[in-house]
């Protein structure tokens, strides 16, 4: 019998395709290798020389070369097993390419036997079908969406007593006990698939893709039929909650050089003044220290409070550069006090302006009280001469307000700089990363919760309290206050005593060894469920491709990775969530009709680095939210960053962001699913164009109605979600211009009696379109 000899063409197919198996097995070779060296898996070493060797055969035209790939392939099938189990993202990762390779290695080996004389065995093209079909499913199973934690069957129940009584969307979280739960039942899961589009309107302060952090983060409030809206350079603007039209707009001209927001407005119903104005009154706190008493009416400021309707917030601070302090939350209306804190730019130098929280009359603006931790003396104004205490923690988040208990509840930050703590005073450690409830009559602190000790991390208590009654188990119900922080940690305290309802046990966590630091040799952990915070091990990361994912492996394999607590050292210290979060300043919702605590998170690692300052070669001044930082007045700079690949992807296996509901009644998870496709993001920030719900980080807060729904908009993917709260499945996605960072809310429309769902869109962090939107939606209107 004779053989034909293959075509010029298939000559030079099998050349280019055993070129790119080698090539592929060197890269494979070289970094596994490096890998092994530093201690890591042996498998790409040995992976990449099989490629290598297969690569040269393929190349000249040797059937061995196919065989010895095909070897490798189901060797590295059963490494894979071993690694991960059947994990599917993981297994992604590490097959998918390989599997691409082996198909097109099945496919050509025909001609490889023809090459070599032999006759074709045809069988290898039913080979290259079932791998073919294999990805397919692949392909087919990634847009799938697969809860982590799915949900039994829920009973749903109602809150007959609830329903439709709320009238207004008042303050930040709906109402000053930060809940976020509308008890509107109009859209709910039987209908909420015909949402559609009411209306559009442009604010006019697009927030900038500039690096410095200018970004829309607003929650709307909504009073009768007007809403309130303010923007990332602290515009208000009044709109008609039915038609989006505007009705006046009210400029500051706030001017500072980063971090542009307004998270929310504060509300007051008091009484008129002299001339008529203001018997009520929307509080705005600018980025430049003010804070602004405007009439809902008319948008002009209430001449009445402060000066001409202005209170600056500098006095008392002493000196302030620019953009060192900034108000960013929405302030606390507690009764007929309006009650404050500030971000400080975090860790450029020690000494920084102070972490006082002042309140002030409502009406007036006469200042009340202030609480300065450094000094309990200061319950006003600092003496003549003498500022309040800089450096010390600051409340940069939401805070709650229990009336019924006359307690303000205020979670703290760290004192920076944050990953140097050798020069803290005593007082700062006492209040640093801390619930601090505070008597809204005189201030003084009555308790206090420290969620982390002697706070290295920069672990601020990024959220405002969610203050919920909860089910005692014999029928009653408990005063509770619910704080997620950065960590991953979930407390639940008894509001009233500050003690835990959920325990919370101090557990050993690594020390480090910097010279002139001190360290907490435990940290507190909740018995809630922690949310992303396992402790990294070479087998989590992660990556498109075996090459980044080796990548992954060997920066992993160069950094100190002891889980959340990992010490900042001289070299690099791997954290575990980072201090993005874990949870953060979007806080949570929670839905009163099944007890259910909702809570959005993100899972992005990052690495520090501590260079003692002696040792630089130049000056380092200032610093930004990532890479270095000065803390000036310490021995050291810090460097920081996310953990990453190349490919701007993150090292760790997906999901990188999702949502969870925790029975508050049996503190377990009730479902878990990722949050976010990446329809609008990729590797080096190129749209894939795909809705594969992999799940990508989360920064906003979410919505829960008595509609038994969900709400959430703050994904890198450009949408507005809608889930069922009884089991996290998606019944509902509205496209939006851009991404989001607002939480939605809801109302009522006492017009047209049509339930709307507001959200802002300004634009996702990580994506540079940006835009200035505000999207309402509603069911069709009724014929």
């Amino acid at each position: 019998m004779t053989t034909t000899r293959p075509h010029r063409l298939a000559t030079l197919l099998l050349a280019l395709l055993g070129l790119v198996i080698g090539v592929f097995g060197l890269a494979l070779a070289a970094g596994g290798a490096w890998l092994a060296w530093l201690g890591g898996s042996a498998y790409f070493v040995a992976m990449g020389a099989a490629m290598l060797v297969a690569g040269w055969l393929i190349a000249r035209g040797r059937p061995a070369g196919a065989t010895l790939y095909g070897l490798a392939f189901v060797v590295s099938g059963i490494w894979a097993w071993s690694d991960v189990g059947f994990d599917f993202w993981p297994l992604v990762s590490r097959l998918v390419a390989l599997a691409v390779i082996a198909c097109a290695v099945a496919a050509f080996t025909p001609l490889l036997q023809a090459r070599a004389g032999r006759r074709p065995q045809r069988g290898q093209y039913v080979v290259a079908s079932l791998l073919a079909l294999a990805l397919v499913a692949t392909g087919v199973r990634a847009f799938q969406p697969v809860p982590m934690v799915a949900a039994d069957t829920v009973a749903v129940a109602h809150l007959p007593t609830q329903a439709g009584v709320q009238t207004d969307w008042p303050a930040w979280g709906n109402t000053v006990g930060g809940t976020r739960f509308a008890a509107l039942t109009q859209i709910d899961r039987s209908n909420v698939g015909q949402l559609q589009r009411a209306w559009t309107i442009h604010t006019g302060d697009v927030a900038a893709s500039n690096g410095f952090g200018e970004e829309d983060q607003n929650t709307p409030l909504q009073i009768g039929g007007t809403l309130f809206i303010c923007t990332p350079n602290n515009i208000v603007l009044a709109v008609d909650g039915d038609t989006g039209a505007r009705r006046w707009r009210f400029d500051p001209h706030t001017h500072v050089p980063q971090w542009q927001r307004c998270r929310g407005l504060g509300y007051h119903q008091g009484v008129a003044g002299p001339d008529g104005r203001c018997a009520q009154r929307l509080l705005l706190e600018t980025d430049d220290a003010r804070l602004i008493a405007l009439d809902p009416r008319d948008g002009r400021p209430c001449a009445g409070f402060g000066a001409n309707g202005v209170v600056d917030l500098r006095v008392g601070m002493g000196v302030i550069k620019p953009g060192y302090y900034t108000l960013t939350a929405a302030p606390l209306v507690a009764g007929d006090a309006v009650v404050i804190g500030g971000r400080v730019a975090d860790n450029i130098e020690e000494g920084e302006p102070a972490g006082v929280v002042r309140a002030f009359d409502a009406t007036t603006g006469v200042l009340r009280w202030a609480w300065d931790p450094g000094n309990p003396a200061i319950t006003r104004l600092p003496p003549p001469g003498q500022t309040y205490t800089r450096g010390t923690p600051n409340v940069w988040a939401g805070m709650a307000y229990d009336p019924r208990l006359g307690l303000i509840y205020a979670p703290t930050g760290n004192a920076t700089p944050d990953f140097f703590g050798g020069l803290r005073r005593p007082g700062d450690d006492a209040f640093n990363t801390s619930v601090v409830a505070l008597d809204v009559a005189t201030g003084r602190p009555r308790w206090r919760f420290q969620a982390v000790h002697h706070d290295l991390w920069d672990f601020d208590l990024p959220a405002q309290p969610a203050l919920y009654d909860l089910p005692d188990g014999h029928g009653g119900r408990v005063p509770a206050l619910i704080q997620v922080g950065k960590n991953g940690q979930i407390f639940v305290l008894n509001r009233a005593t500050g003690t835990p309802i959920v325990p919370v046990t101090e557990r050993p966590v690594p020390v480090g060894s910097i010279p002139g630091e001190r360290y907490s040799p435990t940290q507190p952990v909740s018995a809630m469920p922690s949310i992303g915070t396992a402790t990294l091990t070479e087998s989590d990361m992660w990556g498109a491709t075996p090459i980044d994912q080796l990548l992954c492996r060997i920066q992993f394999k160069q950094m100190r990775s002891q889980g959340a607590y990992t010490p900042p050292g001289v070299d690099t210290a791997l954290q575990m969530p980072g201090s993005l979060g874990g949870m953060n300043w979007g806080s949570v919702s929670i839905d009163m009709v099944h007890d259910y605590l909702i809570v959005n998170d993100m899972r992005l690692g990052l690495w520090n680095r501590l260079t003692p300052r002696d040792k630089l070669k130049h000056q380092v001044t200032g610093g930004t939210e990532m890479g270095l930082s000065a803390m000036t007045g310490t021995p050291y700079v810090s460097n920081r960053n996310r953990f990453v690949s190349l490919l701007g992807i993150p090292c760790q296996k997906p999901p990188f962001g999702t949502m969870t509901a925790i029975d508050l009644r049996t503190h377990k998870i009730a479902w878990q699913v990722p949050m976010g496709s990446v329809q609008d993001t990729g590797p080096l920030g190129i749209k894939m164009h795909l809705g594969i719900p992999i799940g990508m980080p989360t920064l906003g807060g979410s919505l829960a109605t008595q509609g038994n729904l969900v709400f959430f908009a703050g994904t890198q993917d450009y949408y507005l979600r809608a889930l069922d709260v009884a089991t996290g499945r998606l019944l509902w996605k509205g496209r939006l211009p851009v991404g989001s960072q607002g939480s939605p809310m809801t109302y009522v429309s006492p017009r047209t009696g049509r339930q709307y769902v507001v959200v802002t869109a300004g634009g996702a962090r990580q994506s540079p379109d940006r835009g200035d939107y505000v999207v309402a939606y509603a069911l069709p209107p009724r014929a």
